[in-house]
């Protein structure tokens, strides 16, 4: 079997182990069957294009078996409306052109969040008349409005029925969570269209090691209990929340807040830290997906949150499932699905989100017991290994494809 898979984004190598897609399409091709993707070249979240990359028409390039076909977009950060949009639409236009270089094919898969990777692949299953898949791992319009991007109602209405003619046009719906199966066929669609992948972890990238690596060497973080966020430093966040909590624990020297990554709030919130003059809070830049593992294995709890709203509910963040594998415990304001997922393992503290006392109380539960923190992270670990190998999940996403084909 031929699968084409269409995602306005595919990791270079050396950030390619924590990928979702990469992780699936290797699993495919070890399988047997012939992948490729069509993508942008890699200039993600900041607009900035990666070392040894063009920004050309197309570009051919192969990884461990996987072809992969690079069209060129228009290069935006990830801010700002407008010129994101431009980004999403030039992508959707190349990829079509794209197209002509493919010769045969099997079915074609579209991944969201962004509306018109959706578009691009029913096109593209029209033009080639192959069999069409949506991949679910963001509610979209929805999404953008939780977290205020997006107030123009009549662009919303637009959007949403976009969104209902995307889910009509799809022979299968793969989401991520129950809850966005859940939510989707409120919308109308036939359940038994819509199957549950949910994330998972490669194992083999992330696992315990030790804690006193060359991380804390370098940021000379010697004995202090380390509360770290790795991830996007975003709208839908809610970071302004360790601003406050840094500020009610300053007196507490041996406790530092690490904020790892890139995204529309983090000068913002640098800039609040330098007004409160904040030395207990450190802001390292995106790191390749090489080195994360070792800022993982350098803390001693880590942070896991959202903005307090109905949709995020039905979100299970993908980084869960890495802490969890690295052994380290959760501190989850994430209400919903997440949390089940979270106390299910016994991995973890949930404190409501967008709620400053509380994460101050799980924050210093946690630094005043170590036995709890191994305890936690112990369970997690294991739980991840029973549950949610990635390589498990990639075969089980396989087997619907074969069905489908």
């Amino acid at each position: 079997m031929h699968i084409i898979f269409l995602t306005h984004y595919f990791p270079p190598e050396v950030n390619a182990p924590a990928s979702r897609t990469y992780e699936n399409c290797k699993c495919w091709v070890k399988s047997g069957h012939q992948v490729t993707v069509i993508t942008g070249v890699p200039n993600m979240p900041d607009g900035v294009i990666y070392k040894g990359y063009k920004n050309k028409f197309f570009k051919w390039d192969e990884m461990n078996g996987i072809k992969i076909l690079r069209v060129w977009t228009y290069i935006a950060p990830n801010r700002g409306i407008f010129r994101r949009t431009l980004n999403y639409i030039s992508f959707m236009v190349s990829s079509l052109l794209g197209i002509f270089l493919i010769k045969n094919g099997d079915l074609i898969i579209a991944t969201s969040p962004q509306f018109f990777c959706g578009i691009g692949g029913t096109l593209f299953s029209y033009l080639k008349r192959l069999p069409f898949i949506l991949e679910i791992r963001d509610i979209w319009p929805a999404s953008i409005i939780a977290v205020g991007a997006l107030t123009n109602r009549t662009l919303i209405r637009i959007l949403e029925k976009l969104e209902l003619a995307l889910y009509r046009k799809a022979q299968k719906i793969v989401v991520v969570t129950d809850s966005f199966k859940r939510i989707i066929s409120q919308k109308g669609i036939p359940e038994n269209k819509i199957v549950v992948i949910k994330n998972g972890v490669d194992l083999s990238f992330y696992y315990p090691f030790n804690q006193n690596n060359e991380i804390r060497d370098e940021l000379g973080l010697d004995e202090k209990f380390v509360v770290s966020y790795i991830g996007t430093i975003g709208m839908a966040h809610a970071l302004d929340q360790v601003i406050r909590v840094a500020k009610r624990l300053r007196e507490m020297t041996d406790i530092v807040f690490l904020l790892i990554g890139s995204g529309a709030k983090r000068e913002f919130l640098i800039e609040e830290k330098e007004r409160e003059k904040l030395n207990n809070v450190v802001f390292i830049k995106r790191q390749s997906k090489d080195r994360i593992p070792s800022f993982y294995a350098a803390s001693n709890a880590c942070l896991v949150t959202l903005k307090k709203t109905p949709l995020f509910k039905a979100v299970i963040p993908s980084k869960i499932f890495e802490i969890m594998a690295m052994a380290k415990p959760i501190i989850l304001g994430i209400d919903g699905e997440a949390r089940q997922v979270v106390e299910k393992a016994k991995a973890g503290i949930f404190f409501e989100p967008e709620n400053d006392e509380q994460l101050e109380k799980v924050i210093l539960k946690l630094y005043k017991n170590e036995h709890e923190r191994q305890i936690l992270g112990r369970n997690g670990c294991n739980f991840v290994q029973r549950y949610f190998s990635r390589e498990k999940l990639a075969n089980d996403y396989l087997k619907i494809l074969l069905d489908i084909n």
